[in-house]
């Protein structure tokens, strides 16, 4: 019905407060990049992603509720998935999960504008690249084997821990636990450095990761040319049958370059 007016009453439902909204801000790309109309963001519901423009560079965003915090297990996958998707076109620095600003035009005067010409650098330098991360695992049973065959006193322990009740053999539970840890330890720094020499023809760069588990045979971070794509997943289904079921192999990529840029 057009052209009539009415007067709230009473019984009417109050309006609802304006929603406080800042701007989410996912990763710097090229400004001559676009953007799909369906790409959706964090948040609940997801945001809608835009690009904001300044320069040669251009800010990836979405809004976001102000007042609702970020934190959920869904937002983190939705940041990364959005960036790796858009590492797949085009190069992309991305930024730490949770980069809030307040406004679109807080985005071009506190990070594009002041970081122009940085930001457009390390654009060229990633350009034609992406990122893969090798997760390496030991087998628990070949790794155990391995340790044993190859120390004596973990053997004698392990032959002790088996004759005695396990009351009495608590120092020595301790001992070769200890012992296997550090025997891994060792492995494991053997069979990373291995790993990235082996690699080091098919790739751009290397960064070695802390260990997420303490059976972690190699946990390496590679910049791989697009070009060399073929050759370096070639490269890691060899070293895939070399290793057997000694170790499980794990490639993950390609995605945005989180361990070669700092924004």
């Amino acid at each position: 019905m057009t052209g009539s007016t009415r007067q709230s009453g009473a019984g009417d439902q109050a309006e609802a407060p304006p929603r406080n909204t800042a701007c989410y801000v996912y990763g710097i790309l090229p400004e001559d990049v676009d953007i799909s109309e369906d790409a959706v963001g964090v948040g609940d519901p997801p945001g809608r992603v835009e690009i904001i423009r300044h320069g040669e560079i251009a800010a990836l965003v979405s809004d976001v509720d102000a007042d609702r915090p970020l934190g959920r297990a869904q937002d983190l996958v939705a940041h990364e998935q959005l960036l790796d998707e858009a590492a797949a076109e085009v190069p992309v620095l991305p930024l730490r999960f949770g980069a809030v600003m307040t406004t679109p035009e807080a985005v071009v005067e506190e990070l594009l504008a002041p970081h122009h010409d940085s930001f457009a650098a390390a654009l060229k330098q990633i350009e034609g690249r992406t990122q893969f991360v090798l997760k390496a695992r030991y087998a628990e049973q070949p790794v155990l084997v391995e340790v044993l065959t190859g120390n004596a006193e973990a053997r004698q322990l392990r032959d002790r821990i088996r004759q005695l009740p396990e009351e009495v053999t608590r120092g020595e539970r301790i001992r070769l636990g200890e012992l296997i840890t550090q025997i891994i330890a060792a492995k494991r720094e053997a069979d990373t450095q291995a790993v990235v020499e082996r690699f080091e023809p098919f790739t751009a760069g290397s960064v070695v990761r802390d260990p997420s588990h303490e059976r972690d045979a190699a946990h390496v971070a590679f910049l791989v040319e697009n070009d060399r794509q073929a050759d370096f997943e070639r490269a890691v289904g060899e070293l895939r049958s070399e290793w057997g079921d000694r170790v499980e192999v794990r490639l993950l990529g390609p995605m945005a370059p989180y361990d070669f840029v700092t924004t």
